[in-house]
């Protein structure tokens, strides 16, 4: 057990984990009452404090195509916000602009649907720069600073180096690199996966 914590310790120093995150949709409250009668309910807890997914999900309409059954992550924000590959916007009809999250001035937007009703979103659509949640301590550790953007040098199934990777500092996070599938499938990536950041 000393061995496997000492080792535990030396790559928590060298090596950040990597995570895929799938298409999904932020909400706000008055969203939620439209397309659900209620406001989110949480089913389990995601890595990053506070955040869950939740138990609702919705349909997700662009102007060629939609997908059914996407998650909803919560609790609700103050302005809408749905996250998608760019492999994803060929089959929605949607050309996502690659943006950090809360970054959706002049987005496109879509239809969302639920079991009460709809919302149909003016803008709001983007595809996630890919980024790593840091916190303080960590980002101090590696000699990253907030907005930052860096190289990530993945140690997955097929390596890559990743550039423009944007950093996000507040000790509000754990310490996560987030990928989307298109990226996560590019590298070979698989849960535990881990990466290092080059600056």
């Amino acid at each position: 057990m000393e061995v496997q914590r000492l080792i535990d310790a030396v790559l928590d120093r060298i090596f950040v984990e990597m995570e895929a995150s799938g298409r999904h949709i932020h909400l706000t409250q008055a969203q939620s009452q439209v397309l659900f009668g209620h406001c989110l309910t949480a089913k389990r807890p995601l890595s990053q404090p506070g955040q869950y997914l939740a138990n609702e999900r919705l349909t997700l309409k662009g102007p060629k195509g939609e997908f059914q059954n996407v998650a909803v992550l919560g609790p609700e924000r103050k302005q809408a916000q749905v996250e998608i590959s760019l492999t994803d916007g060929k089959t929605l009809g949607i050309a996502p602009p690659v943006r950090l999250s809360g970054d959706v001035a002049g987005s496109p937007g879509a239809t969302l649907i639920g079991p009460m009703g709809q919302v149909k979103l003016t803008q709001g659509v983007i595809a996630a720069q890919r980024h790593i949640h840091i916190t303080p301590e960590k980002a101090a550790l590696f000699g990253v600073q907030d907005k930052q953007t860096v190289k990530l040098q993945t140690f997955t199934g097929r390596p890559v180096l990743f550039e423009d990777v944007a950093v996000r500092v507040s000790d509000e996070f754990d310490t996560f690199v987030h990928l989307d599938y298109d990226e996560a499938n590019a590298c070979g990536w698989k849960p535990g996966d881990l990466g290092r950041i080059i600056l």
